[in-house]
């Protein structure tokens, strides 16, 4: 941990400080699509010399909410919210009513479907994307509407259901997707590179299982085989967002910032709604000190996720120390200690905003 000056330094963070490069070795862990990500982010840590810690222990929570309308009807009063990873395995399940909370503990980084069941007919999927690499809470609300259906009855519908960018496959290829996750959990990664190449030797627009087998290249810092089959993967499914922030954030790894640009624009391109490609391609902006261009995109990410990405206000914050907008840096980090009250250099953070805040 740096020592605080008082004049013309931040407090030392593991993701953000004063020189005006405003390097971030956490930046550049890419993400996986699903369970892959833990180790993922080890191993880029690695890769870059960091101390960027593995994700887990992370809590999701959030209300369920139902409009039931005025028709006088009786509605349900309890409902099962199930937490699924990505693969569809049950990690847990809580009741809950109408204007409840749920909570789901010690989960990892990862991809995961939260569902909504009433009576043991699912209602309403949502999409959730967990990704952190110290433990941090996230929340979903659930917002719904009762609703009359054809013949009388009732049905719930959510109000925001997030689509999931996932290669259907059937049969043999299945089974070898699955079987592929398991090797993965075991660290098994040449088993999982020999069922990947299997999948997409019998089926080569399976973007998806590109994908991962370009995951489990970097676990076994293969760099430039990850890169070949992220790009084959982005062949064949040119608008696969995450294959693109995959990549771009290889690139940040590999400090080859203009390619990381280059991806991660197109990133944001296909989908200008992802925090992730927003926050990664100002971070990118930033290596290369386009400042100007990195704020837009760092800002977009707070307004899109703005719990999970609290983190842009501390790269806000030292590029604008490192200019010298010492009252911008204390304003971002106050809006960053207002959604992370607990960070571990809180005191230090509160001292600045002290010394530089303006009256």
């Amino acid at each position: 941990m740096r020592k605080q000056s008082s004049n013309s330094t931040t407090p030392g963070m593991s993701e953000a400080h004063c020189e005006s490069s405003v390097t971030d070795p956490a930046a550049s862990k890419p993400i996986r699509h699903n369970l892959l990500l833990p180790l993922l982010l080890l191993l880029l840590a690695f890769a870059l010399a960091g101390t960027a810690q593995d994700g887990g222990d992370h809590t999701l929570f959030g209300d369920l909410k139902v409009d039931e309308g005025k028709d006088g009807d009786l509605k349900p009063q309890t409902f099962d919210v199930i937490l699924y990873t990505e693969g569809g395995t049950v990690v847990s399940r809580e009741r809950t009513s109408n204007n409840g909370r749920y909570r789901f503990m010690n989960l990892r980084n990862g991809l995961y479907d939260l569902a909504v069941e009433v009576e043991n007919r699912e209602v309403a999927r949502i999409r959730v994307h967990i990704s952190s690499p110290s433990k941090n809470d996230f929340r979903q609300d659930i917002a719904m509407e009762w609703r009359s259906a054809a013949g009388g009855e009732k049905r719930e519908k959510a109000s925001s259901i997030s689509a999931a960018d996932v290669y259907k496959r059937t049969g043999v290829n299945a089974e070898r997707f699955n079987k592929a996750q398991a090797a993965i959990d075991k660290k098994d990664y040449e088993g999982a590179v020999s069922l990947l190449r299997e999948i997409v030797s019998n089926d080569p627009k399976d973007f998806q299982a590109w994908t991962e087998l370009g995951t489990v290249y970097l676990m076994q810092k293969n760099m430039d085989e990850a890169e070949k089959v992220y790009q084959r993967a982005l062949q064949e499914q040119p608008a696969f967002a995450l294959a693109f922030v995959n990549l771009g954030r290889l690139r940040l790894a590999q400090k080859n910032y203009e390619g990381a640009i280059e991806t991660l624009s197109q990133a944001v391109k296909v989908q200008p709604q992802s925090a992730d490609a927003n926050y990664f391609l100002g971070e990118a902006y930033l290596q290369v000190k386009k400042g100007s261009k990195a704020v837009g995109h760092l800002n977009e990410a707070i307004r899109l996720d703005p719990v999970r990405m609290a983190k842009a206000h501390l790269r806000l914050a030292a590029l604008y120390n490192a200019v010298g907008m010492k009252d911008k840096a204390a304003a971002e980090y106050e809006q960053f200690l207002a959604k992370e009250p607990n960070h571990p250099d809180k005191k230090k953070l509160q001292q600045y905003i002290a010394e530089n805040k303006k009256p």
